[in-house]
């Protein structure tokens, strides 16, 4: 969260803010990783890799986890769906950290380590399964959360298929001015929403776009509460799967 998201979202109610400068881009490159939580590697929506290429998997692996040794994994680069959340462990700091680094420069925005890995797991308590891996594929599925609008549903709307809907892109001018907007959107900057109530219908739904969908989220939260039928798109709009036309200031 950049300092201007950061003081948008104290203006709409939200406390204990703290930012990062130079953000998580900045941290990664420096060499530094992102761990995830235990509960997001036992619940998320995430491919879980294993990096171990000795045969420990099959004597011990955090469930969900497919095998893939550090070694073969430049050769399936292409299995691993790029917008989704890969966790990475193994038994070596080192390639752990490599494989981290590889797929970061290789595109791959939402990374993560166990921390720990295996051994931190085991050491935690978590839960562990045992036994012959029949397959090493990928399989992933994008999963909605609460208040989040499908990328499919959010192309129909932009492309003018999905009748009583209306599109918010909360973005500022200047990014506007910068990338351009999606055809058949209305830019509300988010710091403005709750001042343009009145130019937002209540008898359409809603769709809310940002950048990358955190500003979308708060916008979502602003208008939840002021009884819109609303949902926000959590997706860089950089994204492939996201080619929606653009139109240019």
């Amino acid at each position: 969260m950049s300092t201007t998201n950061a003081g948008l979202a104290k203006k709409l109610g939200y406390t204990n803010i703290r930012v990062f400068l130079d953000g998580e881009p900045a941290w990664s490159k420096a060499g530094h990783p992102v761990y995830a939580t235990n509960t997001f590697v036992r619940e998320g929506n995430i491919v879980l890799l294993d990096l171990r290429g000795d045969g420990s998997p099959v004597k011990g692996r955090i469930p969900r986890a497919v095998a893939l040794p550090y070694d073969e994994l430049d050769d399936r680069l292409d299995d691993i769906p790029r917008n989704a959340p890969v966790v990475l462990y193994s038994n070596s700091k080192n390639e752990t950290m490599e494989a981290y680094l590889e797929l970061r420069e290789e595109g791959f925005k939402q990374v993560s380590l166990v921390k720990g890995n295996y051994q931190g797991w085991v050491k935690a308590g978590e839960p562990v399964v045992k036994g012959p891996i029949f397959t090493n594929e990928i399989k992933w599925v994008r999963q909605l959360g609460k208040g989040e609008v499908s990328v499919a549903d959010f192309r129909k709307a932009v492309a003018g298929e999905l009748p009583n809907t209306f599109v918010i892109d909360s973005r500022t001018k200047d990014e506007i001015a910068e990338f351009g907007i999606f055809k058949n959107t209305v830019n509300i900057p988010l710091d403005e929403i709750p001042k343009r109530l009145g130019d937002i219908p209540k008898d359409k739904r809603i769709f809310i776009h940002c950048s990358s969908g955190a500003r979308a989220d708060l916008a979502y939260q602003e208008l939840l509460k002021h009884g819109y039928d609303v949902k926000f798109l959590l997706l860089d709009i950089t994204d492939p799967s996201c080619d929606c036309e653009i139109i240019k200031p």
